[in-house]
């Protein structure tokens, strides 16, 4: 493979296609979530936490009693209200089966 070395502020980078990195950093894992939902988790326009939540098919209430938090603290997490306590954000990672950092 070929990449393109580019140089900003004197430093060396490599432009490394999308699908490659994806690749590269997620090991070819079966658990890999697809480009469209990790498109969306890039793009940052939505809550992370609502974009898995609407990937895996829970709803709020159903992912809010698995995580064994209330659904309007979730409500608050996915709007931005607040940012969601470290067991509450680890719950949430846990059952949507990601990194919990994905979700900040």
């Amino acid at each position: 493979m070929k990449y393109d070395l580019l140089h900003i502020q004197g430093k060396p980078y490599v432009l490394v296609p999308l699908h490659d990195y994806r690749a590269m950093v997620s090991g070819d894992n079966d658990n890999a979530l697809p480009d469209d939902v990790l498109d969306a988790l890039a793009a940052a326009q939505e809550s992370p936490v609502r974009i898995l939540r609407k990937h895996r098919g829970f709803t709020q209430a159903e992912l809010a009693r698995r995580a064994k938090i209330s659904r309007p603290y979730l409500t608050e997490i996915e709007t931005g209200k607040k940012d969601g306590s470290i067991r509450a954000i680890k719950a949430l990672a846990e059952v949507l089966g990601v990194h919990v950092g994905n979700l900040t």
